[in-house]
């Protein structure tokens, strides 16, 4: 499973299409049926996925979430969008530029 917090874009579903793809060749077992790889962002274009998914063999599904569609149970275990904001800003601030 892959969870973005952003718009889904089509270079997602190749970085999973390639992890599926790896633990296929290298961890699943002859008797063990194919990956299914799972691909959560925060919002997604329904056409830009069709085509994205497109020609590919792999089963990847693809699905938007928000948090506040989430049960209160589950909003419950997760840190607010406000607390993720402060600390991707916070980790922003300390790299060094380059």
């Amino acid at each position: 499973m892959e969870l973005k917090a952003r718009k889904f874009k089509p270079a997602h579903l190749g970085q999973l299409n390639f992890y599926v793809s790896a633990i296929n060749d290298m961890l699943k077992l002859p008797r063990q049926t194919p990956t299914v790889g799972i691909l959560v962002c925060g919002s997604k274009n329904e056409r830009t996925v069709r085509y994205a998914l497109d020609g590919s063999t792999q089963p990847l599904p693809v699905t938007s979430y928000t948090y506040e569609a989430l049960p209160a149970n589950e909003q419950a275990t997760l840190p607010s969008p406000g607390a993720i904001s402060a600390a991707l800003e916070n980790e922003q601030s300390s790299v060094p530029d380059t």
